[in-house]
């Protein structure tokens, strides 16, 4: 079968072979040359195919009875899911239904799902998970830029960047098959500065690693900023031409104290001096921001702060230089650029702009008056829930329960709903939770497009037969619109035939697909967005002429020093951070179904110095109470000298006992509503405590 991976955001083709004999049938992921990672799959991707292909799928729709899941027919599902939806926004009105998607669907489910929610439903709460991956880089390059793309330039361009800054990002685990890029662009003579508080398989192939305190990653891009200011290290050229904003940067840099930065992000003034020259006198260079910078509560402007890192010093818009934000989720880019967020409409259209309203009532055949406004966030989504100002909840390619901060108070909200339908392949912890569940194909059997880290557009061809009863998510939304009486607006026979009005929809927006279809993703394997002509090539590098700025000029901005919401104390006397491991993917429903990826890293741990753990009686390999202001969860210690002794350090893929977002703070951005995931105040003990 030709496929591609479904997990991380390069999307690594590759092939699944399957062997049969003696009754058996074995399967085994080759990988396939591609642009993108060059022909290389990592551990997860090479074991994909083995929660495709587990036991515990879900086959058929289940209702759940007097507390148990019965098996319905689809007939009787879609009859259950019109009456309570119908009934609800009876009783309620049309907003009392949430509609919450995924960045692994498909661009055409995501774009669907908008569709769905605003056409079917009528309602304006709509968002989806990745609010939590790339909310804040998002809206820093349209604010700084004035469009938003994972990365402003081809990943092949890494090659002549002569100093990278990779901030907040651990690619090793995350993103592995990208890591041989910058290990040849090290070999070529890179200087790799790498912020993280941790010491990681990226951190050891930097040349500098910067130990930053948890939050303070703004702060510091501010002290290399002052750096370079002040030793003339700033493109003066290019920031006249191109930039906005440098004078009023240029003073608030003045008033500050390189010595204080140093202190309060806890990286000394030296290093922090080395890291500002070596990327002020690099002829080329590019710089990458993860979930380490962005999930703050000053994530947007920690983000810009690094933009304007790349923009004084005029390295963007040409070879080797550049911005890139590595996307987590496999289509965390494509599934915000058509409709997915609150507040955006395909194309990156803007829902409250009026043009862009009336353009896509117009592609949908419906009056713009009838359009509904601007939503809110994925976790203002759980606070109304909480609140019992949404009734009723879709769910589609998502585990909420388990990827919210504050989880228990998310979970507690979720109880409070009428009617709670998730459409899943698993048996998750939101899905244990549901009313109705429907039964959703795997990346194995539906085709369709999905939107790399790069804005390189693919194609995932998929011709496994569905299991069981399964339907595509694209099916589920169609039968269930038409049994609301929106069939017309819903006639898809195929992925491809949603693509073709995709395309439409999106023309003229900042996200452009218009010139790209399926014969032309399968002949090119890929084309980059924005792509208005059919025949002509996508835009690789972006910016190399003018930003998207009105008057084509990117806005720098001053950002001030901001500390996390929430500061220890006493009692929660160390920061927790969170992040990934390499064998595990978002909230671990499909990972952990996959036999050898789930035996590689099968329970959750805490990282902890051990001097720390000594202050606090914490042994290595012993289950330990981690608790915040919030709720407390129980995993196994593990002692390390990687970390900052003033931090802990949970991975994120696993629910229940061991759910580390029991712990994080519900705090949110003001700019972007990104939870600040990445700091809260905690406190540590031995689950057991000894004599």
């Amino acid at each position: 079968m030709d496929t591609q991976c479904p997990f991380c955001s390069v999307q690594c083709k590759k092939l699944v072979v399957e062997q049969t004999g003696d009754g058996w049938a074995t399967y085994t992921a080759v990988p396939k040359p591609n642009a993108a990672s060059e022909g290389r799959l990592c551990t997860k991707g090479m074991h994909a195919h083995q929660h495709a292909l587990a036991s515990d799928r879900i086959l058929h729709p289940m209702a759940k009875v007097d507390g148990e899941f019965v098996r319905i027919s689809w007939e009787e599902a879609h009859r259950l899911v019109a009456s309570k939806l119908t009934a609800i926004q009876r009783t309620y009105g049309d907003d009392a239904i949430g509609v919450y998607g995924g960045g692994s669907l498909t661009n055409e489910s995501a774009y669907l799902l908008g569709k769905f929610a605003r056409v079917a439903l009528r309602s304006r709460y709509i968002d989806y998970n990745g609010r939590f991956c790339m909310s804040a880089a998002a809206s820093a390059g349209n604010k700084a830029f004035g469009m938003d793309r994972g990365l402003t330039n081809p990943l092949s361009d890494i090659a002549h960047a002569r100093c990278i800054i990779l901030a907040g990002t651990n690619i090793a685990e995350c993103q592995p098959t990208l890591m041989p890029y910058f290990t040849q662009a090290k070999e070529d003579g890179a200087f790799i500065i790498a912020i993280d508080p941790r010491r990681t398989g990226t951190t050891e192939l930097a040349n500098l690693h910067l130990n930053v305190k948890p939050g303070m990653d703004a702060a510091l891009a501010s002290g290399m900023l002052k750096v370079i200011v002040e030793q003339g290290y700033t493109d003066h050229a290019f920031i006249e031409a191109r930039t906005k904003g440098f004078n009023e940067l240029k003073e608030h840099l003045a008033a500050m104290d390189l010595e204080q930065i140093a202190e309060i992000t806890g990286v000394p003034a030296g290093l922090i001096r080395q890291a500002a020259e070596a990327f002020g006198k690099a002829s080329t260079g590019m710089v990458f921001t993860a979930r380490g910078v962005e999930q703050q509560t000053d994530g947007y402007l920690a983000v810009r702060n690094f933009l304007n890192l790349a923009l004084v010093t005029g390295k963007m818009g040409r070879e080797g230089s550049g911005y890139g934000a590595i996307t987590g989720q496999g289509n965390g880019q494509g599934g915000r650029e058509h409709g997915q967020k609150a507040d955006q409409l395909p194309g990156y259209r803007s829902i409250d702009n009026e043009a862009d309203r009336a353009y896509i009532a117009g592609v949908w055949g419906i009056d713009a008056g009838d359009l509904p406004g601007k939503g809110v966030s994925a976790y203002e989504m759980m606070e109304k829930i909480h609140a019992e100002e949404i009734r009723a909840l879709f769910v589609m390619g998502s585990n909420p329960v388990v990827s919210n901060p504050n989880a228990d108070f998310v979970e507690e909200g979720l109880r409070k709903l009428e009617f709670l339908v998730v459409s899943d392949m698993f048996l998750s912890e939101t899905a244990r939770m549901a009313d109705l569940i429907l039964p959703t194909t795997s990346y194995l059997e539906n085709e369709g497009t999905l939107t790399n880290l790069e804005g390189r557009v693919l194609l995932r061809e998929a011709n496994r037969p569905a299991p069981g009863e399964a339907k595509h998510d694209w099916q589920i939304l169609g039968e269930v619109a038409a049994r609301l009486g929106k069939a017309a607006y819903f006639p898809y026979k195929s992925a491809e035939q949603i693509f073709e009005e995709l395309r439409i929809a999106s023309r003229g927006g900042i996200a452009d697909y218009y010139g790209i279809t399926y014969e032309r993703l399968r002949r090119e394997e890929g084309v980059y967005w924005p792509c208005p002509d059919p025949v002509r090539p996508g835009e690789k590098r972006l910016f190399e002429r003018s930003f998207a700025h009105p008057d084509g000029k990117a806005e720098l901005i001053a950002v001030p020093h901001h500390f996390p919401d929430e500061q220890v104390s006493e009692a929660y006397p160390l920061q927790l951070t969170t992040g990934r491991v390499l064998t595990h993917y978002l909230t671990g429903v499909q990972t952990r179904r996959s036999h050898s990826l789930a035996a590689r890293q099968f329970e959750s741990y805490l990282e902890i110095h051990p001097a720390t753990a000594k202050k606090h009686r914490i042994e290595d390999a012993v289950l330990i109470r981690l608790e915040s202001r919030r709720g407390s969860i129980v995993v196994r210690s593990k002692l390390t000298a990687d970390i900052r002794e003033d931090t802990v350090f949970v991975p994120m893929h696993w629910g229940g006992i061991q759910n580390v977002n029991k712990v994080t703070n519900e705090a949110l951005d003001p700019t972007c509503k990104m939870p600040g995931f990445k700091v809260c105040a905690v406190q540590v003990r031995p689950l057991i405590e000894s004599d």
